[in-house]
């Protein structure tokens, strides 16, 4: 059982560091206050004796997804973002007022989710789980193969967008110095 001051300090850690992250206005500082947030996450999984999924965590999104993000941001030269309210246009406001009502929607939904407690049928006594990764692999493998690939197949398609994008970007630049 995790002691509740010790839960507190790292969830405080954690939503500092989400924050952080949606206000910095620099995007590698962005990535990085992710990266912090991935490792506070880590430290809750070994918290909850679930080492495997903690390294998952940290090598998976702290390492892999987070370095793929930076390649991204410096490929796009997009490390500095513009200001918030310096170019909104119509329908660019749609998507503040979008993204307001989502997210309230969003609390709105988990705390009626957490109003509701658990649900659904949990463990029964003296039934255990297999969480060795020769299980976690064959259930990913097995039951989730569509999802997996579908994954894969959208990170490529992202990669290719920013190859795209990152090329039309400098043949502009090279457009404008001539």
């Amino acid at each position: 059982m995790i002691h509740p001051i010790l839960f507190l300090l790292l969830a405080a850690v954690a939503v500092a560091a989400a924050l952080g992250m949606l206000l910095s206005r620099n995007a590698i500082h962005s990535a990085l206050y992710l990266v912090l947030n991935f490792m506070t996450v880590a430290v809750f999984y070994l918290l909850l004796n679930a080492p495997f999924i903690a390294l998952v965590q940290i090598t998976v999104y702290a390492g892999a997804i987070v370095v793929l993000f930076l390649f991204v941001i410096m490929l796009l030269g997009a490390e500095r973002l513009r200001g918030a309210a310096d170019d909104i246009r119509g329908t660019e406001r749609f998507h503040r007022y979008a993204a307001v009502f989502l997210a309230l929607v969003l609390i709105g939904v988990f705390g009626y989710l957490l109003i509701q407690g658990p649900g659904g049928e949990g463990l029964v006594a003296g039934q255990t789980i297999d969480a060795s990764p020769q299980a976690l692999g064959m259930t990913l493998f097995q039951s989730y193969v569509l999802p997996f690939q579908v994954t894969g197949v959208l990170l490529l398609a992202a990669i290719i967008g920013v190859v795209i994008f990152g090329h039309t970007k400098k043949r502009e630049r090279g457009a404008d110095n001539a």
